[in-house]
């Protein structure tokens, strides 16, 4: 009978000892902080981007060279003269212009334009305008431009009246890509230019011209070399009456 009690109350404490056990570990499980998984670093192997540089594009180089415009300032009713307009390269840095024709007057100006010759085609155009006087070729013209080279334009220009006419000779640089984009002008020169056109007492050149070899022509055989100086005098005096 004693060994039967003593089975139970063995067989009891167990089980208090188990349910004491089984409560302390829920409180333990209760009051701990919520684990969190550990993230495991990974390692990337591809590389680094390198960034790009931005390269800004380089201004184009300007090429230095002279504008020389050349014209008659005064020509006879009738007679034709020549109107230049040059692009050159100066090596030398001379920038007083030459006359091709004796008698003309000339001006010069430094021009500035875009070395663009590697990647497009350069045309220079130029244009006379002039009211009241016939002008050969009267339609813009145009020759292509290379480096190193000059560029020369040349007008007749010619009237049967006398008085005095204004002009301007126009220049432009035309830029053609080569890769087949929009191609761009450029004006780089508008010169104004006058030129006088005289009648000698109200007579076109051909008789003029004819008096004055029949005057040369009495005086050589009439032995008078006066009456030259009198056909010379009458000249100017009528190029003052027609200014």
């Amino acid at each position: 009978m004693c060994k039967k009690y003593l089975r139970i109350k063995l067989i009891l404490i167990g089980l208090l000892l188990a349910g004491v056990g089984f409560a302390c570990n829920r409180s333990m499980s209760a009051g701990a902080p919520p684990t969190e998984a550990l993230a495991t670093p990974t390692l990337s192997l591809a590389p680094a981007a390198t960034p790009i540089p931005t390269v800004a594009p380089q201004p184009a180089i300007q090429e230095t060279r002279r504008l020389t415009l050349e014209w008659p300032p005064v020509i006879r009713a009738g007679d034709a003269d020549t109107v230049r307009l040059t692009l050159e390269v100066d090596e030398n840095g001379n920038l007083t212009p030459t006359a091709e024709i004796e008698g003309h007057v000339t001006s010069g100006q430094t021009v500035t334009i875009p070395n663009l010759y590697d990647t497009h085609n350069v045309v220079a155009e130029a244009r006379l305008d002039m009211a009241g006087m016939q002008v050969v070729p009267s339609e813009t013209a145009n020759q292509p431009l290379r480096p190193g080279q000059s560029v020369t334009f040349y007008w007749s220009v010619r009237s049967a009246q006398a008085g005095k006419f204004r002009g301007v000779v126009w220049f432009y640089l035309r830029f053609v890509p080569l890769d087949g984009s929009p191609e761009s002008e450029r004006a780089i020169s508008a010169q104004t230019i006058e030129i006088e056109v005289a009648s000698f007492m109200g007579l076109k050149a051909g008789p003029a011209r004819m008096l004055g070899v029949a005057g040369a022509f009495l005086s050589s055989v009439l032995g008078v070399p006066f009456l030259e100086d009198v056909l010379r005098w009458l000249w100017k005096r009528a190029k003052r009456v027609a200014m």
